[in-house]
């Protein structure tokens, strides 16, 4: 596959589509009496949820506004994720839900997209088993969304527009719904280069292209301008973002030129790859307060022998020098990891060193997995595949190790009182906020009695009180329980009235 950077002039020939196609969505609103409705379901990553919030900005353009929880949208879009094991169990068995809804609205429009499009076998299923789906298109195609609604629309047949380019298109020409009022997401590059053998981004979302700092910097001024307090930068492994372009300037200096910027509070950055993440990246992290003291950084094993079959080039040594430096550098800050147990050769022995290496590094939180086969993969292909009840049990061991490591580091900020950046309501009670330290950890907490914002009382019993109206601000927290996977706090002041 080549890299396909689309041009300006290309992007206004398909947004010159939209007048049109909000005419006929008017059209449609009139014939059914209601105005028509959208709905984007999103599986996987936060790299799919930036192209959702981009897929959403185009339909909002178009005059779909979106569907309530409860109701059947008008137009459906389903934006997929193919690395975990299941994927297409859990779409397959979402999509046929809607067959009937389908023959009940025959203008229904329903489409899938995402990392699972770019798998020829899911898109023949959908063609022979699911002919109610209306569109197909890939994870680099959604600028392509104004013609592909447009030729379905127009001819009622169904669209496959999945591309064999990487596309390349500048995130600042195409509309972007954000869905966070504290938080905005910006893609710094796309793809990947490095071919892990268990792993099949390389395969749907192409090789790596590197957006350029200069628009990156211009869209991260405008964001900060119009209030937002936290920015995530986003990438399948943004420490090799510029390594694409000779002129570009490396991801720490991306990362420093992003601190400088007036108004940020938070800067996040996912993720990060264990081989080309540098020292400079870390004192980077050390220099600029604004830079969230945590590091996500994805070992997947902590055998020599298990990460060279994963060809993730680097070894056990290399990973613990990163890590323990980061530790020393940032003693106040969280590290986080991904790792696979049970990949195949995997022995006792190579498990032991996980092991060894987790209570090593002593993380504060893991995402842990069972190995799952993924078609496409080499891994796939390996011959020795480890036993599902050896997997179970080496997990179970391995969780009980980090679900103590992580209760131990929640509890060693207990009566400490940190900055809360606020994410809105808690699951738990709609009295309960919730929001993040400056080092990713959780925090649910209440509001107590004589806390007042901006010079009026809060009184979280009264019958007009939203937790989410406080969402994007800076609180002072003092935290008083730790929890397994969160903590639990009582909010001392705002910052910023």
């Amino acid at each position: 596959m080549s890299t396909v950077i689309v041009s300006q002039d290309e992007l206004l020939r398909y947004n010159s589509l939209i007048p049109s196609l909000k005419n006929r969505v008017a059209a449609l609103s009139s014939e059914h009496g209601h105005p028509m409705t959208y709905r984007v379901k999103t599986y996987g990553c936060q790299l799919n949820e930036s192209d959702s919030e981009k897929i959403e900005g185009i339909l909002q353009s178009i005059g779909l506004i979106e569907a309530s929880e409860e109701a059947i949208p008008d137009f459906l879009i389903l934006n997929t994720c193919t690395i975990r094991e299941n994927a297409d169990i859990r779409l397959f068995g979402n999509l046929g839900a809607y067959k009937t809804h389908k023959k009940q609205n025959r203008d229904m429009f329903i489409a899938v997209c995402g990392c699972m499009m770019k798998q020829q076998e899911n898109i023949e299923r959908i063609k022979k088993s699911f002919p109610f789906v209306d569109a197909c298109f890939g994870p680099s195609d959604i600028h392509l969304l104004p013609q592909i609604l447009d030729r379905k629309l127009g001819q009622r047949k169904r669209v496959f527009s999945v591309s064999e380019e990487d596309y390349l298109v500048d995130d600042t020409d195409v509309p972007v719904l954000r869905k966070r009022k504290f938080r905005a997401l910006v893609p710094i590059m796309y793809g990947c280069n490095n071919f892990c053998t268990y792993c099949v981004v390389p395969y749907t979302r192409g090789r790596e292209r590197s957006r350029s700092s200069e628009k990156i910097l211009a869209q991260l001024r405008e964001l900060a301008a119009e209030g937002y307090k936290e920015v995530m930068l986003l990438g399948q492994n943004v420490n090799s973002y510029g390594s694409d372009k000779e002129d570009e300037i490396s991801f720490a200096a991306l990362l420093e030129e992003t601190a400088k910027i007036p108004g940020f509070s938070r800067i996040r950055f996912m993720t990060s790859h264990p081989k080309d993440i540098s020292e400079e990246v870390i004192y980077t992290m050390k220099k600029y307060k604004n830079i969230e003291r945590h590091l996500h950084l994805p070992m997947q094993s902590g055998s020599s022998d298990v990460l060279k079959r994963m060809n993730r080039h680097y070894d056990q040594e290399q990973y613990l020098k990163t890590a323990l430096l980061f530790r020393e550098v940032l003693p106040e800050a969280t590290l986080t990891t991904d790792i696979i147990v049970g990949f195949p050769g995997e022995t006792e022995e190579d498990f032991q060193q996980t092991l060894n290496v987790v209570e090593k590094v002593r993380f504060d939180s893991a995402f842990t997995f069972q190995y799952s086969r993924r078609p496409g993969t080499k891994a796939a292909d390996y011959p020795d595949q480890i036993p599902q009840d050896v997997v179970t049990e080496r997990f179970g061991r391995l969780l009980d190790l980090q679900n103590r490591l992580t209760f131990e580091s929640n509890e060693s900020v207990v009566g400490k009182t940190e900055e809360i950046l606020i994410e809105g309501r808690s699951a738990t009670a709609p009295d309960v906020l919730t929001g993040r330290t400056n080092s990713n950890r959780l925090v649910n907490f209440r509001i107590p009695e004589g806390i007042s914002y901006q010079g009026k009382r809060i009184d979280t019993s009264a019958p007009d009180f939203n937790a989410d109206d406080y969402e994007g601000k800076l609180a002072m927290v003092r935290i008083t329980r730790a929890k397994p996977y969160s903590v639990e706090g009582e909010l001392e002041s705002f910052i910023d009235e």
